[in-house]
């Protein structure tokens, strides 16, 4: 797996890889991180350049939110479980 690409965002790290004719997109913010898969060929034919497109505002907005909810989650269940 390699980094191909990574896109400056102020909320979380955002990094596109390539391995065995997919791209992972990998989302971090802190301890959490959020990974999608695209098959190259569910692609039009434009490479990273269609993964960029999909990476728009919107999308990036609901996996910020995402992240908020991943993080009240695994609060309440450490809460639930402290050691």
């Amino acid at each position: 797996m390699r980094v191909i690409a990574e896109l400056p965002h102020p909320k979380c790290k955002i990094s596109i890889f390539s391995m065995n004719q997919k791209y992972i997109v990998k989302f971090e913010q802190g301890t959490f991180e959020q990974s999608y898969k695209l098959a190259e060929l569910d692609l039009s034919g434009g490479g990273v350049n269609d993964v960029f497109e999909i990476l728009d505002e919107n999308f990036i907005a609901t996996v910020i939110e995402r992240f908020k909810l991943m993080r009240k989650d695994f609060t309440a269940a450490y809460k639930r479980h402290q050691f």
